[in-house]
């Protein structure tokens, strides 16, 4: 497997990324806007140890590609994807969108190569619809192999 992007990475090319994402937080003037911060503000010390430590959930998917395509509103150009069907263990798929550090990764995301998500399941300001603790997904690692 090769790992194709992880959050600290990403995180350290745009810092302002963690600013916004802890000032909101830290905005009682919204309060269903944003990340609680019951486990430290977003990518802080506190955080990552939260994480580390298994304070804060986290879900792992491994599945393996069952097509690729292209999802949203963007332009498009010619044949580009940016998300894909994993079909997990138990029969079931999940749609993802495709992250990666370097553009040349994204041709790694093939029918039939599997996937890794790790996703830390964040505690939002406001509730789920149903009335219950709603959660932000946040992808930590993906790592694919070959298919």
């Amino acid at each position: 497997m090769k790992t194709v992007y992880t959050l600290a990475e990403a995180l350290a090319k745009d810092p302002g990324r963690v600013a916004k994402t802890q000032a909101l937080t830290l905005d009682s003037s919204r309060p269903c806007m944003g990340l609680k911060g019951k486990h430290g503000l977003f990518a802080s010390e506190a955080w990552w140890k939260s994480i580390a430590a298994r304070r804060l959930q986290t879900q792992t998917l491994t599945g393996i590609i069952e097509r690729t395509y292209f999802a949203g509103q963007d332009s498009r150009r010619g044949d580009e994807v940016n998300s894909f069907t994993l079909r997990l263990a138990d029969g079931s798929t999940a749609d993802e969108s495709i992250y990666t550090h370097h553009k040349h990764d994204i041709k790694l995301f093939v029918p039939g190569a599997t996937v890794t998500m790790v996703h830390a399941l964040d505690e939002l300001k406001a509730p789920a619809a149903d009335g219950g603790i709603g959660h932000a997904r946040i992808v930590l690692e993906v790592s694919v192999s070959a298919a």
